[in-house]
């Protein structure tokens, strides 16, 4: 089994988060998914560590919303 990159590129980042590379891209435009350019073309990468510390980060959120917001059954 083969060790898991350091860096991601958005396109690996979309098939984790199975999501498009433009969702990830604005993620990280908008300073939600933290990443560098690199290179002369300035491509993105993702480091694992900071994507599994994104998602940690979003299932926080996610127990935040459904603790304020319960879910009502409709009679």
């Amino acid at each position: 089994m083969a060790a898991t990159p350091r860096f991601l590129t958005l396109a690996d980042v979309a098939e984790v988060l199975n999501t498009s590379s433009a969702q990830v891209y604005a993620l990280v435009r908008r300073g939600d998914l933290e990443a560098i350019k690199i290179g002369g073309r300035g491509q993105w990468r993702v480091e694992a560590e900071k994507l599994e510390e994104y998602i940690a980060r979003a299932y926080r959120e996610a127990a935040q919303f459904v603790a304020e917001h319960p879910f009502v059954e409709q009679d």
